[in-house]
């Protein structure tokens, strides 16, 4: 079974693996590759970019890349993409046709990462050739003002004629299943892999992830502006008291190494999504990614047969 989205990324199954800033590496993304999706490799942090080149002594198979906008970046930095073989890249956190053209002229395919509708009219007329469109339940910096999957992604779908991913929310065939009657053609994980066999993150905050129920995360305020601004983080001691204290201060986010892989829950906040209440255990992103599709192509087969009985 094939899709728009897998055809434009040349893979067998319409998942992706969230750009997860220093976690989103070769590791990750490889597996996510190996099992028939598209990994995504963050660029925000070094580390990120090194692996870049190490990814192919882990998978042949189709890899992305992430470009966060709000990172000042030259654009030549769009030739090494070429050179590395990367075809499709997510860009997020800032305006589209910053790098959009150039992307597009060297042949790579280009998803914007939004969380309005007014975001994803603005992707659509800078070109992009799709969509992740990402409920405000999803982790890591979001808008206070911010609308759900459920409310967010049929609403773009209904303006915007463009192939959408949904993110946020996402975690298994159900919710899966949901995100294409939505109007999605793939979706986007996060959370869901933070916490599989592969992830680098220290065992202390999967486990945190797997102990966390539906109200285990919080959107903490970043400051400035008109306060909007804000990060959903799991809840921890350190993140309720950011919460009663005001926006984190610098060192505490410098400090999340310590948190993701030392496995300090005090040392910082760490980004998770709302789904961390529905993850009940770790296993291999294979593992994940396979039982996921083949359960929500058997689920809005059965939907369809139990509707036609009615």
């Amino acid at each position: 079974m094939s899709n728009r989205f897998c055809e434009l990324a040349g893979v067998d199954v319409p998942v992706i693996g969230a750009p997860m800033t220093f976690i989103a590496g070769a590791q990750l993304a490889a597996a996510v590759s190996n099992a028939g999706g598209l990994g995504i490799i963050e660029t925000t942090s070094e580390q990120g970019r090194a692996d870049l080149r190490r990814i192919r002594d882990l998978t042949d198979r189709p890899v992305g890349a992430n470009i966060s906008l709000f990172v000042e970046r030259d654009p030549a930095f769009v030739d090494e993409l070429v050179e590395l073989g990367i075809r499709f890249v997510t860009t997020s956190a800032g305006g589209p046709r910053l790098f959009t053209g150039r992307l597009r002229d060297a042949g790579i395919t280009v998803f914007h990462v939004v969380g309005t509708l007014a975001a994803a009219r603005k992707a659509a007329d800078a070109g992009v050739d799709g969509l992740v469109v990402e409920g405000v339940e999803g982790g890591g910096f979001k808008n206070r003002f911010g609308a759900s999957s459920m409310v967010l992604l049929p609403l773009v779908a209904e303006h915007v004629d463009l192939p959408l991913i949904a993110a946020g929310g996402i975690c298994d065939a159900r919710t899966m299943a949901a995100a294409f009657v939505l109007g999605a053609v793939g979706v986007q994980m996060g959370t869901r892999l933070l916490a599989c066999a592969e992830s680098p993150v220290h065992d202390n905050l999967k486990q945190a992830v797997l102990a966390a129920d539906e109200t285990g995360t919080v959107l903490l305020p970043l400051g400035g502006g008109s306060g909007a601004r804000m990060m959903r983080v799991i809840r921890t001691a350190a993140a309720e008291q950011i919460d009663t204290g005001g926006s984190p201060d610098g060192a505490a986010l410098t400090r999340v190494h310590t948190l993701y892989f030392d496995g300090d829950m005090t040392a910082s906040v760490a980004n998770t999504g709302h789904v961390a209440g529905r993850i009940a255990d770790i296993r291999p992103a294979a593992q994940i990614i396979g039982e996921m599709w083949a359960g929500c192509r058997e689920l809005l087969t059965a939907t369809v047969a139990s509707m036609a009985t009615v």
